[in-house]
């Protein structure tokens, strides 16, 4: 806990020390924050996403899961929308989210030299096409780890079926520890992708390389990177709750918007922007950390390109 709290310190102490460029850099994000709050509060009713809703509801049954229970239902609800969100937010992501991420680390990468300020293009331009390939294999991971957690919950449950036990109390109990498993198999692979989007650019490598890297830097230490990523990610969720309650309800209700509406949604979203922004300064600081291996204790001039553990040096070159 100690380790996790002392990384989140340093990265709002980079934050606050920097605080005009990460602001700035937010405004590259805020295009990317609109359309994730809209894609998942005012279009609830597309026909895209009742259709990506029974289609997996469909598999559901087809698999064997209970797909009227409460825990599949909600899965359900949120697998449609977060397919849904990804493909209407995929252009914005791959340009202006992207974009902000390569300034983003570039700027900690300058961190410890003190050159803080907006980063040249050219230098954007170099980490972004590291990142996107990056990005894009992240993508693939975190469906794999779905269907990796979908496909043993298949044979759970079938399971079930075969040994006669599937009343509503053992059906209950294993739709609860699906939960827990679904929940930690997710929270480990979000943060090693995030990790992951770090290692490209400050290693210069692409693709698969660095989400094997990042897991051989987490390796041991799945705990604490949790942990650190934890507060952004519960912040994100609270301003997307927040916006979905200040401002998609009340214009559903009335179907028209006010002008105290209008400023009220630029600023919930900048506020998720500056979220984007911390939680991407958190990965930096995380990265730099793992890298140090146990001395936690890092002081202003420590370098994000410190070079790996000698165990963990020998684990890539396996």
């Amino acid at each position: 806990m100690a380790k996790a709290t002392h990384t989140l310190r340093r990265s709002a102490h980079a934050f606050f020390r920097s605080y005009q460029a990460f602001t700035t850099m937010s405004a590259l994000v805020l295009p990317f924050s609109v359309v994730v709050l809209l894609s998942q509060s005012f279009i609830p009713s597309s026909p895209l996403l009742r259709t990506i809703s029974v289609r997996i509801h469909s598999l559901f049954e087809a698999a064997g899961f209970p797909a009227a229970s409460q825990f599949f239902s909600l899965l359900n609800h949120k697998l449609s929308q977060s397919t849904f969100s990804f493909l209407f937010c995929l252009p914005i992501t791959l340009t202006f989210f992207l974009f902000a991420k390569a300034s983003i680390i570039q700027t900690m990468l300058e961190y410890p030299n003190r050159r803080i300020g907006i980063p040249s293009f050219n230098s954007l331009v170099r980490l972004y096409r590291l990142i996107l390939p990056t990005h894009i294999f992240n993508s693939f991971v975190i469906v794999s780890a779905n269907a990796a957690v979908f496909s043993l919950l298949f044979m759970a449950f079938n399971a079930l079926d075969i040994f006669r036990l599937s009343s509503d109390s053992y059906i209950l109990g294993l739709s609860a520890a699906s939960a827990v498993i679904y929940s930690i198999v997710l929270a480990n692979t979000t943060v090693a992708c995030s990790l992951a989007t770090v290692v490209s650019a400050t290693e210069n490598c692409r693709g698969y390389l660095p989400i094997l890297k990042a897991c051989v830097l987490i390796q041991g230490k799945e705990a604490t990177a949790i942990t650190v990523a934890l507060p952004a990610s519960l912040g994100m969720a609270a301003i997307e709750a927040l916006f979905q309650y200040r401002i998609a309800r009340p214009y559903l209700n009335l179907g028209r918007f006010s002008m105290p509406a209008f400023g009220e949604a630029f600023l919930i979203a900048y506020l998720y922007s500056l979220l984007i922004v911390l939680d991407t300064i958190i990965s930096c600081i995380l990265y730099q950390s793992l890298k140090n291996g146990d001395r936690w204790t890092l002081e202003d001039g420590d370098d994000l390109s410190l070079g790996l553990k000698k165990e963990q040096k020998g684990y890539l070159e396996v």
